[in-house]
């Protein structure tokens, strides 16, 4: 077993969470809101679907992938429109708060929740990245590029276990940053974030629905 593998999957696996798409919203967002501990382990609940979709590439699941692929329309669609819901409820709820909402404050703008358990908060990260089916297609691509999928079953494992990492440094790092700014965000700068932050995840969310119907 060759250490280059793992750290093949450091790459990958930081690369891939390293794309700020709508759930990297959502976890900056959470972040904000609830402080680190919420939004890393909302990113753990990310991580933990890259290491997911990681395993189907890495062991050469060929069945499984053209299954999710076959199903990719079905599931743009489906996790569009919950990324639409969670958008407009987000931009609901910080246009009732006003500018008087400050970091801190929690708003509900996603399945976790302001008083949602932690295993929710990283289960709906986990569901979401799941509904995402261009992300196997992404691991898929990135480990024919790098020559990450050799070794056999040992070497996969060290792959996974390394986009596991990487996808875990890049969540601790941004979360850790954003942490760090929490407690300087005026109100009204608080009041911008959500609204541009709903307003772009719903986009994301439409975009998706979009290309799910058209094909």
């Amino acid at each position: 077993m060759s250490p280059g593998l793992f750290l093949r999957g450091v790459v990958i696996g930081f690369a891939v969470a390293f794309a700020l798409g709508p759930i990297g919203l959502l976890v900056i967002r959470r972040t904000i809101d609830r402080g680190w501990a919420y939004g890393f382990l909302s990113g753990v609940g990310v991580a933990t679907a890259d290491a997911t979709y990681a395993a189907i590439a890495a062991f050469g699941l060929t069945a499984i992938t053209q299954l999710l692929v076959g199903f990719d329309r079905t599931l743009g669609i489906l996790g569009g429109a919950v990324l639409v819901v969670l958008a407009g409820r987000g931009l609901r709820t910080a246009l009732a708060r006003g500018p008087s909402a400050t970091a801190g404050e929690a708003v509900d703008i996603d399945p976790g929740g302001p008083t949602g358990a932690p295993l929710r908060a990283w289960a709906s990260m986990v569901g979401l990245t799941l509904a995402n089916p261009a992300t196997i297609l992404s691991f898929t691509a990135l480990f024919a590029s790098i020559g990450a999928g050799t070794g056999g079953a040992s070497g996969a494992a060290l792959v996974v276990a390394g986009v596991l990492t990487g996808s875990l440094a890049w969540w601790a790092i941004l979360t850790g940053l954003v942490a760090r700014l929490r407690a300087r965000l005026t109100p009204r700068v608080v009041l911008v974030l959500n609204v541009a932050s709903s307003i772009l995840i719903g986009g994301f969310g439409v975009v998706a629905i979009a290309i799910g119907i058209t094909g």
